[in-house]
């Protein structure tokens, strides 16, 4: 095998920024030695946590940002640019790497390969005053952290995410999405999420590839068994054995692709210096994105029973989040602990190029 130019080593880090279960919404075409289209798509179609397309715009950001500290390393700054005349659901970006003495290799560069999401239980240690000082400069001045911390706010962040995972997994239109993007029996997967990651226990694993096969037999299993096992191993316990959970809050409301691409960069240097500083994090996204849905009225789901519940929860989500006069784009849940053991990976850098 021939050894990869300066761009595809540059592409070759940038793939493993994270984007929303694994699903890689980027190919890229080589328009030049150091010029590339990257041709990105939303999920909006097949996906009901990504109806406006901003958790995909998040994971463009993401990219951005994994891309520009890659290249960092060869002395190359990435201009970045929105085709204007591009579709919102599938916006082309050219990205041109200049050669700038100004620039130095970004501290981060090691992070990208390591950071991962940590879906188990975490050291229950508290955040330090200089780790929270490094986690503010990496979002920027536009962005500011807040945290919820402490045994009790901790308690009401963990019941809020036990029932957003009820949510969750009672709507058929979930099923869809989570039917997709579980590899079984995997420690690893290129373009799914491992079951061995999701942080539940070997027997309730095996209930849940039982009744996965079909929303029938899982809506069946729900009703004879409920949601308990699992909310308590993946949302309820999780959320209470952490450092602490934060929230990114735009300091300007986002409207535009390009807000939320800017806010998915400042998230990934966030994530990058969570794992540069040798902790772990969990995204936990969905009390943002159905409080959302609920407050501009965006059907999301086909059952009635579902939408009173989710009103209630958007309810608990602003008294727990929305607490100030700026604008949460991103929540989860940080703390020390080990490497997770399974993890995504991402598809190899040939599987991504364009003709």
């Amino acid at each position: 095998m021939s050894a990869l130019t300066v761009i595809e080593q540059v592409l070759d880090l940038a793939r493993w920024a994270p984007s929303g279960d694994n699903t890689q919404v980027w190919r890229f075409e080589l328009l030049g030695p150091l010029h590339v289209a990257v041709h990105c798509h939303d999920t909006r179609e097949h996906c009901v946590y990504d109806l406006d397309g901003h958790p995909s715009q998040l994971s463009y950001g993401a990219l951005f940002e994994t891309l520009a500290i890659a290249a960092s390393g060869h002395g190359l700054r990435a201009d970045i640019a929105r085709r204007t005349d591009s579709a919102e659901q599938r916006p082309v970006f050219d990205v041109r790497l200049v050669p700038d003495a100004a620039v130095k290799p970004s501290a981060l560069i090691g992070a990208i390969t390591r950071r991962s999401v940590q879906r188990r239980p975490m050291s229950t240690r508290m955040l330090t005053g200089a780790e929270k000082a490094a986690l503010q400069a990496a979002v920027g001045d536009d962005y500011v952290l807040t945290w919820i911390e402490g045994m009790g706010p901790k308690l009401r962040a963990a019941r809020l995410m036990f029932n957003n995972a009820k949510l969750r997994l009672t709507m058929p239109e979930a099923y869809e999405t989570h039917r997709k993007i579980i590899h079984w029996g995997v420690t690893h997967s290129p373009d799914r999420v491992p079951d061995q990651a999701l942080g539940v226990d070997a027997m309730t694993l095996k209930l849940m590839q039982w009744a996965m096969v079909s929303w029938q037999r899982l809506a069946t299993m729900n009703r004879w068994m409920g949601t308990a096992a699992p909310r308590l191993q993946m949302d309820f316990v999780p959320g209470i054995a952490c450092a602490a959970h934060f929230v990114i809050k735009a300091k300007r409301k986002p409207g535009s692709i390009d807000d939320y691409v800017a806010a998915g960069r400042a998230l990934q240097r966030f994530w990058l210096t969570v794992t540069e500083l040798g902790l772990q994090m969990q995204p936990e996204m969905t009390p943002l994105i159905f409080s959302k849905y609920v407050r501009e009225q965006t059907v999301f789901t086909k059952t009635a029973s579902l939408h009173g519940l989710a009103a209630r929860l958007e309810r608990d989500t602003a008294a727990l989040v929305f607490t100030d006069v700026n604008f949460p784009v991103y929540m989860g849940r940080v703390g020390a602990g080990k490497a997770p053991a399974a993890r995504s990976a991402r598809k190899p850098l040939s599987e991504l190029m364009l003709p």
